[in-house]
């Protein structure tokens, strides 16, 4: 009896040490399950339902929401030899113009379907197949960018910048895929055109700095981005009564990841005031300035610019940390569909459109893996 008693307790014991530990290895064990089904759930979506027979997704927008699918698949450990991808990489390769550009012909979006195809075909790369494809397409994309060819010097508005197709208006959008299309070949701060996408950059932030002398750069002043500063500024968050162009959390998060890829130290005043709205304003219920508006680009751009951040934890104004991968992982879960795919209710900027948002929701995930 006295020895079963001993043998008891010895097992309690070893109990109340492994149990934590059994409990704790079960938790990571669930969190990487849900990550991994809801990227399976919809790798089976677009496999099954959201694929053209000619290998595209959503062609009736262009060339854009294929290449951003094609991206988050090889993000998502898909491989170039899968046949979806494959099929979806044919499709891109058919749209390579003579001009070295990559989109639909009389597209209107030459700059975004060129600089999305050139992050999906610089994830497909590593047997070299698009090197003259890339090199090609990047004089192309830095030969649409606002510079001294079409007469703009470094004092003005558009200078830097870079619109949706040949020489339009210029946006932190289609500026800040411009920066990521050069990040993604490998190209750095010391690049020419990276410091010209700057320089329109620091000029949509509500912050006056020696790298901003636009007209909006004191009106507001709180650290945030809008739209863009020029043909006289606009922001889809609205105007204050003093004509400033109020900041929202999209293009907020898409300058600070803008900065760090062209090489702006953290400890940069525009990047600390960029960090100090969004700590202001950390959200995962709205596009902060813009509701539901973009909410599913939000998401991604959110993980890319923490990612570039570097952070495991954010810390709202509040002082309450944010391990915002876990926080993200679950949003995404509890709004991902039963056919495993994404929607947004709020359907502007195509985000009515399940392929499309899939694929935001899978570069979100790319990010927001759990740590084993």
């Amino acid at each position: 009896m006295k020895i079963l008693k001993f043998t008891c307790l010895v097992i309690a014991a070893a109990l109340t040490v492994a149990l934590p530990q059994l409990v704790a290895a079960s938790e990571a064990t669930s969190d990487e399950a849900i990550h991994s089904r809801m990227v399976k759930r919809s790798v089976a979506f677009l496999r099954e339902k959201g694929q053209a027979e000619d290998g595209s997704f959503s062609s009736k927008a262009g060339v854009g929401p294929t290449g951003l699918v094609v991206a988050a698949l090889l993000d998502s450990g898909l491989k170039v030899d899968d046949p979806m991808v494959a099929r979806a990489l044919r499709y891109l390769e058919q749209h390579i113009q003579p001009s070295g550009g990559i989109y639909a012909e009389g597209s209107l979006h030459r700059n975004y379907s060129t600089c999305i195809t050139m992050m999906a075909f610089a994830r497909a790369n590593e047997d070299g197949r698009y090197d003259k494809a890339l090199s090609r397409a990047e004089a192309f994309v830095k030969g649409l960018q606002w510079d001294e060819s079409e007469d703009r010097d470094p004092s003005d508005p558009y200078y830097g910048g870079a619109g949706y197709g040949s020489h339009s208006r210029p946006d932190m959008s289609n500026t800040s895929y411009l920066i990521d299309a050069l990040h993604d070949i490998g190209r750095g701060s010391e690049d020419p055109a990276m410091q010209r996408a700057l320089a329109f950059i620091s000029r949509c932030q509500n912050l006056d700095t020696e790298h901003n002398d636009s007209e909006f750069a004191d009106k507001i002043g709180d650290g945030g981005f809008y739209y863009t500063v020029a043909a006289g500024g606009e922001s889809k968050a609205g105007v204050e009564a003093n004509g400033g162009l109020r900041s929202y959390g999209s293009m907020t998060y898409a300058g600070l990841k803008s900065m760090i890829y062209a090489g702006v130290s953290q400890d940069d005043r525009r990047v600390k005031a960029a960090v100090k709205f969004l700590r202001e304003n950390y959200d995962l219920e709205s596009n902060p300035g813009v509701g539901q508006q973009g909410l599913f680009y939000y998401y991604h751009t959110m993980a890319k610019a923490m990612a570039a951040v570097g952070a495991p934890e954010f810390e709202d104004a509040d002082g309450k940390k944010h391990n915002w991968r876990a926080e993200l992982r679950k949003k995404l879960a509890k709004l991902q569909r039963e056919d495993g795919s994404w929607v947004n209710g709020t359907t502007r900027w195509m985000e009515g459109d399940p392929n499309l948002v899939c694929a935001y929701s899978l570069l979100a995930l790319s990010y927001c893996k759990p740590e084993k």
